[in-house]
Parts: structure tokens; C-alpha cells; sequence
């Protein structure tokens, strides 16, 4: 008996867990102030950070307000409504989290919703004066980053970590940026989504799970998405993005944001290693992308096929898989579609490379240009530049010919130079292309008669038109052969002494071995 009123006092003694509810204020536009380019993004990056939030982040619909092409008026008055749903609940005992994101333009001072504006310093001290115990606002638009007043960096991780995304070990209010005071925040056509928005969402739905506990935190999420977003901004026109952070948090755990665990209505996609992947979700959605140097290669995915992308040093893996709810699909790399080097060129994925070089070089033999001389055996060798729309190659071939008759015996050799430009398909295992080439030449004419040897020494020009075929063989060798119809103009002696131009047609087989760098 006395066993039973100890336990009873000591449940009753125990600290309950207060319910932890979490709030959202999503808000997107495309259009900002009159003499600003319309974005193409922002809209559609709310509506996923919206979703993904409701699936692993514990924010349900109900709890949710999601604005697209809204006015500044209209994003005030839901923070205010949201703010006074917060605090009803907490007159019943509930504990908060309050979400804020905003996507669209923006400057140094103030959000650009179509002709309309919202202060920083309004849309801080609507976040910060909140009464939710974990207050988080994040801003994906330009010079974002004076909310913060800091160049960039990477948050401390901290001490401890908080058990799940239900319980509050903290309490303040975090800020993250996409870009510096002084910096543009970049949206990209190939993933559909703003670089910081992308890496974000990637990082929330498992990407930046370093220590693969299923739970991400916000300082997983945002050192994940300010490194990839440094990294793919610094290959583009307007400049390297530095994305922001400010953490104003009492208590020592850090805050979860994704419980991928806890979504059973999800399925989850593991990759290889040694690729950076991205996921796409048809019909060209693009869900979430792993870096190549990620410890943690499993995202959480909504059930259905997806189109996965992998980059390598040396090539590019391509194919579908299917994802089931509450099961791990791994993909297999030797099930999927690999284009290496020219062919990925080809294939117009510029993110990957937009152009490829190398080397080539073989024998070949050419027909005779002058009546009765054997055919000419020689080397070509040159450069090739392969674009998605065409293929360029500077060459220098040499070969030699001889002539002989009753009476004469001649060998000549022939110094070419010429530039080739072709356009390729890719066909199964092979690729094709159609080209025309045009160059200069130097021929050396070497008499043997009456013990004597004269030389005479010309020049000529050539213009080709044929076709190639090149096989693979492996991440960077091809074997190619080329057969090409040419037309040969030089001056010829006739037999009156006189000199004229002339044109004769041969024709030019090489076989070559070469190496994209």
C-alpha cells in the first residue's frame, strides 16, 4: 500500500510535458515593385516549404497560413491573427512554435509584395514579439541579411539536443537569410526554386541528418543549406550567396524541425555514395538534392516514382525509381542509365558541364590526289571541343604517297591543317555526327631522275564533308572513325609549262583513339 501513494505522489510530482503546437506563415510572391523582374519561383517555394512542413515538421493544415501574391496588408494582419491563436492556446496550457517564412523580393529595408511594403523592422518585431516560446523567421529575397546585421558564418552546434520535435528544451527566436545585407538571392531554372530555399528543404527532408537520429535540427537544416547554396551560387553570373543566421535561444538544445521517424505516410530514398543526386518528382518537380561529401544519404519522400540523378566526377547515372510508404528504396547504380563526358554534354545538362575537351589521334589513309600515285598513308591528330549543339576540332594530318612510272619516280607529302565542325547524335552504344571541314595544305614533291632528286613545293587547299562514328570505352576513351569525301584545289603544270587551278576529289578514312580531359 505504501508502494502505491509513493508512486501516486511521485507522478504527481513529475513535470508534465506541456502540448506543443506549432504555427506557420508562409508567404510567396513572384511579383515585387514595378521596375523588378518578376520571379518565377517564389510562389511555388512557399507552397513546398508549406507541404513539407505539414508532412515532417508537425505543422498541421489547420495550423497553417499560406499566402501567395498577397499584399503587405494582408501578411500583416495573418502574423497578428496567428499571434492571437497563439495566445488562446497558451491560456490552456500549450506551448508554441512559430514559423515565418517569406519568399518573394526584397532590399535592405523592407519586403516588396507587388506595390506594396512591409517594413523589416514591422515584420522582426511581429515575429520577435510573439508569445510562441520558439519564434523562427526566415527570409529567402535580397539583402535579407540586415535583419541579422552579419556577414555569414556557421551556427556553434549546441550542447544538447532536444528529444523530438513535441518537446521545448529552449526558448527565443532564431533568424535565417538567404543572402547578406549586400548580396542578391538567386533563383535556378534547373532546380525549379531558389538555391536557398532548395537547400533547405533537401536538408530538412534528410540530407543534413548528419547523425542520422531521423530528427533535424534548424542548425542541421541551415549549415546544409548555407554551404550548398555557397557552392552552386559561385557558379553563376550574379555571384557567390552568402546565407545568414541569427540565434537568440535560452537553454542549451538545439531546435527540431523534421521528425522524419514519425512520417508513416512517407517512404524513404537511400543513394550511393561518391554522387551528388538530385530527386525529381514528375512531372519536373524537383524534391531534394544530396551533395556529393553528405554523411547522411536517405531522404524522406512521399510514395511514387521519382527521377534520380546522379553527378560523378566522370559521369552522369540516371533513372526512376519507386518509393513506398514506410519502406527504404535503395537505388542501385548499375541499374541506372550512365553518360559519361560528351554524351552528358549532349544531353544539354549545363548545371553539369557545359562544354568538354580532349585529344585525339590515329592513322589514316587518303586516296591519291594525282593520276597514277598510290594512296597516302599517314597520321592526323588534333583537339575536340564538344558543345550540347555542335562539336569543333582543329587537326594536322601528314601522310606520304608515291609515283612511279617508266620513266619517273615521284613520292609526295602532304602537311594539312583544317578545322572541323560536326554535329553529333547519340545512338544506343555509338554516336553519330554529320561534318564539314576546310584547311590548307603544304605538298612536297620529290623527283628521283637521273640520279638527281628535285623537289617543287605547294600549297593547296581542301573542303570535306563527312560522317563519324565513336564508341566508348570506358569514363574518358572513345575509338572514332571518320570517312570523309574532300575536294583538293591546287595549281598544276600542263604540258605547255603553263599553270592553272585544278580540283580533284579523294577520299580520307582515319581510325583515332581519344580522351576526353
Amino acid at each position: 500500500m505504501r508502494s502505491l501513494v509513493l508512486l501516486a505522489l511521485l507522478v504527481v510530482a513529475s513535470p508534465a510535458h506541456a502540448n506543443v503546437e506549432h504555427y506557420a506563415v508562409i508567404v510567396g510572391r513572384n511579383s515585387g515593385a514595378a521596375d523588378e523582374q518578376k520571379l518565377r519561383f517564389a510562389e511555388s517555394d512557399a507552397s513546398r516549404v508549406a507541404e513539407l512542413l505539414g508532412e515532417v515538421g508537425g505543422f498541421p493544415d489547420e495550423n497553417q497560413v499560406v499566402l501567395r501574391d498577397k499584399t503587405a496588408d494582408q501578411v500583416r494582419r495573418a502574423l497578428i491573427a496567428t499571434n492571437e491563436r497563439i495566445r488562446v492556446g497558451q491560456r490552456a496550457g500549450d506551448e508554441a512554435v512559430l514559423l515565418v517564412y517569406y519568399s518573394g523580393h526584397g532590399d535592405a529595408d523592407a519586403l516588396h509584395l507587388g506595390d506594396t511594403r512591409l517594413e523589416l523592422r514591422e515584420l522582426e518585431a511581429l515575429v520577435r514579439g510573439s508569445s510562441a516560446q520558439i519564434r523562427i523567421l526566415v527570409i529567402d529575397s535580397c539583402r535579407s541579411g540586415s535583419v541579422t546585421r552579419v556577414k555569414g558564418g556557421t551556427p556553434a552546434p549546441p550542447l544538447v539536443l532536444s528529444s523530438g520535435i513535441d518537446e521545448l528544451a529552449s526558448e527565443g527566436v532564431i533568424v535565417l537569410t538567404a543572402s547578406t545585407a549586400g548580396e542578391d538571392a538567386q533563383e535556378s531554372d534547373q532546380l525549379g526554386s531558389s538555391f536557398f530555399t532548395h537547400y533547405l528543404l533537401s536538408g530538412l527532408s534528410g540530407a543534413a541528418d548528419d547523425d542520422g537520429d531521423q530528427i533535424v535540427t534548424i542548425a542541421e537544416a541551415f549549415g546544409y543549406a548555407r554551404e550548398q547554396t555557397i557552392l552552386a551560387s559561385s557558379r553563376t553570373l550574379g555571384g557567390t550567396q552568402h546565407p545568414t543566421f541569427q540565434y537568440d535561444l535560452r537553454g542549451r538544445a538545439d531546435v527540431p524541425l523534421a521528425d522524419l521517424g514519425a512520417a508513416h505516410d512517407r517512404g524513404r530514398l537511400t543513394v550511393p555514395d561518391d554522387a551528388a543526386w538530385l530527386v525529381v518528382r514528375a512531372p519536373n518537380t524537383v524534391v531534394a538534392e544530396i551533395a556529393a561529401g553528405s554523411r547522411r544519404r536517405t531522404l524522406s519522400v512521399r510514395p511514387g516514382r521519382y527521377l534520380v540523378r546522379g553527378r560523378t566526377r566522370e559521369a552522369l547515372l540516371e533513372g526512376t525509381v519507386a518509393v513506398e510508404a514506410d519502406r527504404e528504396t535503395r537505388v542501385d547504380a548499375d541499374k541506372l542509365e550512365r553518360s559519361t563526358y560528351a554524351r552528358l554534354v549532349r544531353k544539354g545538362h549545363g548545371e553539369i558541364l557545359h562544354h568538354v575537351s580532349g585529344s585525339v589521334a590515329g592513322p589514316l589513309v587518303q586516296t591519291p590526289i594525282i593520276d597514277g600515285a598510290s594512296p597516302c598513308l599517314g597520321v592526323v591528330a588534333g583537339w575536340i571541343y564538344a558543345r550540347a549543339d555542335l562539336t569543333l576540332s582543329p587537326r594536322v594530318a601528314a601522310c606520304r604517297g608515291a609515283f612511279s612510272n617508266s620513266t619517273l619516280t615521284a613520292a609526295t607529302d602532304e602537311l594539312a591543317f583544317d578545322l572541323r565542325v560536326a554535329k553529333a547524335w547519340d545512338i544506343s552504344a555509338f554516336s553519330v555526327d554529320l561534318g564539314i571541314a576546310a584547311g590548307g595544305e603544304l605538298l612536297q614533291e620529290r623527283f628521283m631522275t637521273r640520279g638527281l632528286a628535285p623537289t617543287r613545293t605547294s600549297t593547296a587547299g581542301h573542303i570535306d564533308a563527312g560522317a563519324g562514328l565513336a564508341l566508348p570505352l570506358g569514363a574518358r576513351m572513345y575509338v572514332e572513325t571518320e570517312v570523309a569525301a574532300q575536294t583538293h584545289f591546287f595549281s598544276i603544270e600542263d604540258d605547255a609549262g603553263t599553270e592553272h587551278m585544278t580540283a580533284r576529289f579523294a577520299m580520307r578514312v582515319q581510325l583515332a583513339l581519344g580522351i576526353w580531359l
